[in-house]
């Protein structure tokens, strides 16, 4: 049985990645990069426990790719390993960041064979060119690039974590609280992503699926003879609106379902629960705004919608095109993919007695292509 424990940091909010896509959730093949990385990681049998650390929003559709520890993360780097760390009851502890994305197996065992010779194993690489410190040129051969992962022994860490001060790695903590360590050479090729043009470095990242993700939403709302009516994210000229716990636009919560289906996201209810206060009388364009920019943070980009609405009134014939045009500005797509159709049901049901409307919306996602940037 093994007698470390991997940590996995995610938790950061790719300010400086330079897209609104967070770089823990561009897809290798169909893989988001987390999961990619920790998978590598597990097939190698070296670890008793693979615990996770990012959002809270991260980690809840984290829980739907893979059953490791997920542990919600810290404003910083160090709070996020405190946090991880708890969960830690193994005598070794390894730390890596997910940006580091192509660790290879024989990088892992290197650094594994070095366990119980030090407080903390740390790979580092060579400095090659010219070092200038404050205006004076310094031994190039007394600076090293530190990496991860790090291999600490973890009561050693969880003691030197104690501290106030904040560190940018493991080592230096265990060395301030009077720990040891211990370098070992590094691997050139353990790029760390950070800016857009580091995904050039990291050769073992294959291109994202091509595959498109469909969904399906469908919602209905009864007539009530107050408030306004809202619907595709118009206005209608209507002396009654619909009974909800938002602004009722029926449509669009039939679309935000699609697009959460298509993303495996769940649906409305559970982003917005309709017992949530804070979404009483809400207006659904902005909740409409919030899902768009979810999906682009977790790596999907929305190809077209579909919908249909059923009703026997309003007639909404006149409203077509400008829902078309309201719903592409939200959705960040051209108005020519976004359609919208309306249908009676002849008279049959609750709505052929006009007393509310049915909507179906459909909707196709695609990997966002980190290749092509």
């Amino acid at each position: 049985m093994s007698n470390i424990t991997l940590i996995l940091l995610a938790a950061g909010s790719s300010s400086r990645f330079g897209l609104d896509v967070k770089k823990q959730w561009l897809r290798v093949g169909y893989k988001p990069l987390w999961h990619f990385v920790a998978d590598r990681c597990e097939k190698t049998n070296h670890f008793a426990k693979i615990i996770i650390t990012s959002s809270l929003d991260d980690i809840e559709f984290m829980k739907n790719y893979a059953d490791y520890t997920f542990v919600k993360g810290g404003q910083t780097r160090q709070q996020s390993l405190k946090n991880s760390l708890i969960q830690v009851d193994t005598e070794y502890v390894l730390v890596s960041d997910v940006a580091r994305s192509c660790i290879d197996e024989a990088f892992l065992e290197r650094i594994i064979s070095y366990v119980g010779k030090s407080d903390c194993i740390v790979p580092y690489l060579n400095i090659t060119d010219t070092i200038v410190y404050d205006d004076k040129t310094i031994d190039r051969d007394k600076v090293k690039r530190v990496q991860t992962p790090q291999l600490s022994l973890t009561s050693a860490l969880k003691s030197a974590l104690l501290s106030k001060e904040e560190f940018t790695d493991e080592s230096s903590a265990i060395v301030a609280n009077g720990g040891s360590r211990e370098f070992i050479q590094g691997q050139e090729s353990a790029h760390k992503i950070t800016h857009i043009e580091d995904l050039k470095n990291l050769t073992c990242l294959s291109a994202p699926s091509n595959d498109t993700l469909s969904g399906v939403g469908f919602d209905v709302h009864a007539f009530d003879d107050k408030g306004e009516m809202h619907l595709g994210g118009v206005k209608i000229d209507s002396a009654y609106g619909f009974k909800a716990h938002s602004d009722g636009d029926v449509a669009i919560h039939a679309l935000i379902d699609a697009l959460l289906g298509a993303a495996g996201m769940g649906d409305i209810g559970m982003m917005f629960p309709d017992n949530d206060a804070k979404y009483k009388g809400a207006d659904s364009k902005e909740l409409l705004k919030e899902v768009v920019i979810k999906l682009r943070h977790f790596g999907f980009v929305i190809v077209n919608v579909d919908i249909t609405i059923a009703a026997e009134k309003p007639r909404i014939g006149n409203y077509k095109v400008v829902m078309r045009k309201t719903l592409s500005t939200l959705l960040n797509i051209d108005a020519q993919r976004v359609n919208i159709k309306a249908t009676t049901t002849e008279k049959l049901g609750f709505i052929g007695r006009g007393e509310g409307v049915g909507v179906i919306a459909n909707a196709n996602l695609k990997y966002f292509d980190w290749t092509k940037i």
